[in-house]
């Protein structure tokens, strides 16, 4: 089993930044990829941002240039630095793992971006 524990939300005003962190139960590099995705109430959850076992990374085209994901080998951990946030960041966050083509959640952390 894969357990994945969120941490970092938060409350901010716009154009600050907040860091969110996400512990793996297992090594990182065992899955396929891991990634943030997000869910405003009444959305459907997206993706922020990706990084696959071989480094590569992606982002929604809403964060590009202003969310960086990275990962940390010796934690098992993945992060998310989120700068320059904007009202419509507004969401609760949830790290996602897909290990042998299953996907695992997080708890989700909220993140808010007052105006």
């Amino acid at each position: 089993q894969v357990q994945l524990v969120e941490s970092g939300g938060g409350l901010t005003q716009a154009g600050g930044s907040l860091r969110l962190s996400c512990a793996a139960s297992k090594s990182i590099f065992s899955f396929n990829a891991m990634g943030w995705y997000r869910q405003a109430p009444g959305k459907q959850r997206n993706l922020v941002a990706q990084i696959t076992s071989t480094g590569s990374t992606r982002y929604a085209d809403s964060v590009k240039g202003r969310f960086a994901i990275s990962r940390d080998s010796a934690k098992d951990a993945v992060f998310l630095q989120m700068d320059s946030l904007r009202p419509e960041d507004t969401a609760v966050y949830y790290c996602n793992a897909l290990w042998n083509f299953v996907d695992y959640w997080g708890q989700g952390t909220q993140v808010t971006v007052s105006s």
